[in-house]
Parts: C-alpha cells; structure tokens; sequence
C-alpha cells in the first residue's frame, strides 16, 4: 500500500475528518442530481457531520479549494460517490467488534475470518481510571438497551439505583440523552422531571424498565440551563481548531468564526466533569484563552500561579 493511500484511509477512520468525507459525499450526492445552494449544504453538513464543519466544509466549496462544486451549485462528478468496504475497513471493523461496548448497541459484525487491525492487548490508556462500567454484564446491557429504546421514543423510564449509601432510590423521569466519560470510563444518563437528581450513573442502576403509569415533566426548566459552560477563543495555529475539536468530541459545542484564523467555542458540560475540562484546557498551554465565566477564568488562573511555584 503506497504511503498516499495509507494517509487516506487514516483520514477515513479519523474521528474528525470522517464526519466530512461522509457529508461531501451526499452533498455531492445531491449536486449530481440537482444543482445545491447554501441552504442545502449546510442542512446535509448539520445531519451528517458537526455543527462547526459548515466553516470548513461551505468555505472549501466556495473558495474552490475543494474543486468539487460550480459556482450554479452543480457538480462535475457525474456518478453519485461510493466508497466501497476494502481489506482495511474490514480489518478496522473486526478491531472495533473486539470493544467491550459494541455488545451495548446490539450490533453484531461478522468478521471473524479477519485478522483486526489492532486487539485490546497493543495499547494502554494510562490517563483512565480502571473501575469503568461493567460492559460485558448482562443485566448492565439489558438497561443500556432499554434506555436507548426510551431515548428513540421520547419515553419514561421507571429505574431504581444504589447511592453511595448503598440505599434504594427511585427515579421516575423523561431521558434525554447519554453521556460517556472517557476519563472514568463510564456512561451516565440526563434524566428531567425528576427531584431525585439529573444524572443517573449507569453502573449504579439496578432496574430499569419503560414506565407505565401517567407521567407528567414537572420541570420547566431546561436542562441546558442546569448545565456548565466555557467559552474559548483560540487561533487556528498548528492545528488548534482541529485538536480542540477532537479533545471535546463528545461534549456538546458551538463553535463561530470571529475573525481571520481567530475561533469562538462554546462548550458545555456537566458538573462532574469539571476537573477533567479544566486539564484538558491547561494541556492547550498559550494556544487557547478562556473568556468565560469569570469563575473559570480565576480557577484557571489560580491553577497556573500554584503551578509556577512548582517550578525551579
């Protein structure tokens, strides 16, 4: 395999760059059959990638650094692009079917006759803690399911948990959505409507089932204004943007241009997650500046004058 298509596949698999090829390819699906405009695009970049890809991906289109699309919105493409399942993919799929997880979602890949691209066994996460959810227990799996099964049909969930004084507690509320901590290496669920809290650990849950009775969501406040924000501006030096984009991938973001090569981010988070952000910022070192909130900006600065002392 010649190093220009080894680099390819790698941008394939690459949790950013992936996202893009997979909306180009229907943006282009549809210019090869009608012309697209600016709407268009950016309703295809909104369901097939992130929301802050429309800055790259509209700008590449528009400046013809991508020399895809006509300025009418047509395509000179003329057949609708595929990429075909190779060797490698296969071997990258039969790695991931390895993954403790996989059994959460119920997904069943058949590839044993390939030898996996990479086992657990080649690599060791050295910066995560070692008491990560039970995935491989069947009990854990038959609540992951239920819950994603709620989350698809708006439903509520009935679930009883051990808090960390070994007590019962019931939890009645509308689920909406999972969160993976890849520091704890744990899921937890937000949960509304309940006065029991709005997170639920995973791990801790010892029933759940879809909810029969009538359920009215007592609580009008949105969970987003329970949530925690920063806000960053960086400049896309060295990569900045991209690395800022991959180390909070899970976290919920927005991201706006605010001048050249300067980028405003928005990032949400909850709570328990707090320490993990705060290292994750410092580890950017001078590349990215916290605006807010003031509380953030003064921990953060406290943070790096107890560092300095450390110094010699």
């Amino acid at each position: 395999m010649k190093y220009t298509e080894l680099n390819y596949k790698n941008m394939i698999f690459n949790e950013i760059y992936s996202a893009y090829f997979n909306a180009v390819s229907h943006i282009l699906a549809e210019a090869v059959k009608n012309p697209v405009d600016k709407g268009k695009i950016r309703e295809i970049v909104a369901k097939y990638a992130f929301s802050e890809s429309i800055i790259n991906i509209e700008d590449a289109f528009r400046t013809q650094k991508w020399q895809l699309l006509m300025s009418d919105g047509s395509t000179p493409v003329k057949n609708i692009p595929d990429i075909p399942v190779d060797l490698l993919e296969k071997r990258w799929l039969r790695a991931v079917s390895l993954d403790p997880r996989i059994k959460l979602f119920n997904c069943d890949i058949q590839l044993d006759e390939v030898e996996p691209l990479f086992t657990p066994d080649d690599y060791y996460v050295f910066d995560k803690y070692s008491d990560g959810d039970p995935y491989e227990d069947g009990e854990y799996i038959k609540n992951f399911q239920i819950i994603l099964k709620a989350l698809e049909r708006s439903e509520p969930l009935d679930i009883h948990i051990l808090n960390k004084k070994s007590n019962d507690i019931e939890i009645i509320a509308i689920p909406e959505y999972l969160e993976y901590s890849e520091k704890d290496d744990k899921f937890r669920l937000i949960v509304t409507g309940s006065r029991n809290g709005s997170v639920v650990n995973l791990g801790r849950i010892t029933s759940c089932e879809i909810y029969q009775g009538e359920f009215k969501n007592k609580t009008s406040e949105n969970y987003q204004n329970k949530k925690f924000s920063i806000t960053l501006e960086l400049k896309d030096e060295r990569n900045s943007l991209e690395r800022v984009m991959l180390h909070f991938s899970h976290y919920e973001k927005y991201t706006e241009k605010i001048d050249d090569n300067i980028y405003r981010v928005k990032i949400y988070y909850d709570k328990n997650d707090e320490t993990e952000i705060i290292i994750r910022v410092l580890s950017f070192g001078p590349l990215i500046k916290v605006t807010k909130p003031r509380s953030f900006v003064n921990f953060i600065k406290k943070r790096l004058i107890s560092q300095k002392k450390y110094v010699l």
